[in-house]
């Protein structure tokens, strides 16, 4: 097969975007940094000060992901360009039909490569706890916040991220009124965060005799689970502290015993919840883990205006506020309103699969900080 010059013209693209990439990474000073690391961790005593050695740590492993990613895919790159030198003189059609198969697989590899790049915020590589609220509805709200509890969670199940729910609050009739996940694996914040907002579902009501279409909402929030969080003061004074028994997934241990604990903070109104630890006095350490990550979150948010609606318009969990509609009836569709992405096959996305709606928001950020 003869290779076309579309082909060979794709490529070399590849290699410039490549390029470009390298100056992006600050790909020198990501070398410099590493060798300081190693440097650091061949010091005698090095491991004494835990807090100190886990940082370098973590330091060595982002410069090494980042140089071995951008290296990896450039050198395999180069060597196709070298194939395709050695085609124009040999002219030989077999090999011409190898190159073309390489370049749609490199083509795929940094299109992989390019949407790593758009998770390059200080948090984006972090776990995350993600909050899933019902809003006006009622029963129907409660139901959609379930739907979507499932959602994210075989969305965390497709993509190999580990979920712990934290604590979840059942709906009096059915569904879920609220449920906390803890999301662990690389870049979940930065995946997730694309999801803070206000979600809109249009169906036939399951609990409606009269077939009638609804309107239900849920919001989510997403906050990082940091590596490391500065000590904060909590004044024990501004704290409410209730206990109550926990609902949902568990075990029966949790359900027979006032175990579950619910902390209020007053001057930021701050609530967290934690049911699924074996005893009330590990919920509460928990709970208060939690306290600490939200109450950080907030100042970072205010600090560098990153998420300016992250919690001024999630509180309006009702129509006009929403990020995504979910249409079900009369015809079917699933839009983001940021992006003005859209899929007809719904039952794929609310089986989890909503990269393409996360890669487009996150494309869209890109384009409009560059």
């Amino acid at each position: 097969m003869a290779l076309e010059q579309e082909q060979i013209d794709l490529l070399g693209g590849l290699s410039e975007k490549m390029n470009d990439y390298k100056v992006t990474i600050n790909y020198d000073k990501l070398k410099i940094q590493k060798d300081g690391f190693q440097s650091q961790m061949n010091v005698e005593g090095f491991w004494d000060d835990q807090e100190t050695s886990k940082k370098v740590v973590i330091g060595l492993k982002s410069c090494k992901s980042s140089i071995d990613s951008w290296s990896g895919l450039n050198t395999e790159i180069k060597d196709c360009l070298e194939l395709v030198d050695l085609y124009k003189e040999e002219k030989d059609d077999e090999l011409g039909g190898e190159i073309e198969l390489e370049i749609g697989t490199l083509k795929s590899k940094f299109d992989s490569y390019e949407l790593t790049m758009l998770l390059s915020g200080p948090n984006d590589q972090d776990g995350a706890i993600l909050e899933i609220h019902s809003g006006a509805g009622g029963t129907e709200s409660c139901d959609w916040a379930s739907m979507l509890f499932r959602m994210y969670l075989r969305w965390a199940e497709r993509n190999g991220l580990k979920t712990e729910v934290l604590d979840m609050l059942n709906g009096e009739e059915a569904g879920i009124k609220s449920v906390s996940i803890e999301v662990k694996g690389d870049f979940a914040f930065g995946n997730l965060k694309t999801e803070r907002g206000v979600h809109r579902l249009v169906r036939i009501s399951p609990f409606d005799s009269n077939k009638k279409r609804h309107t239900s909402f849920a919001s989510i929030d997403v906050t990082p689970i940091y590596d490391d969080i500065p000590e904060i003061e909590i004044n024990p004074a501004d704290l409410k502290i209730d206990t109550y028994r926990a609902s949902g997934a568990g075990g029966q241990h949790i359900n027979t015993t006032d175990s579950a604990v619910r902390i209020t903070h007053a001057p930021s109104g701050v609530i967290v919840q934690c049911q699924n630890q074996r005893s009330q006095h590990s919920n509460k350490d928990k709970a208060m883990e939690l306290l600490r990550i939200k109450l950080y979150s907030i100042e970072e948010d205010k600090r560098k205006k990153e998420v300016q609606d992250s919690y001024e318009n999630k509180s309006d969990n009702s129509w006009g506020n929403q990020i995504r509609s979910y249409v079900l009836h009369p015809y079917q569709m699933i839009k983001d309103h940021r992006t003005n992405h859209e899929v007809g096959n719904v039952d794929p996305v609310l089986d989890g699969d909503i990269n393409s709606f996360i890669e487009s928001y996150l494309r869209l950020c890109a384009k409009q900080n560059s």
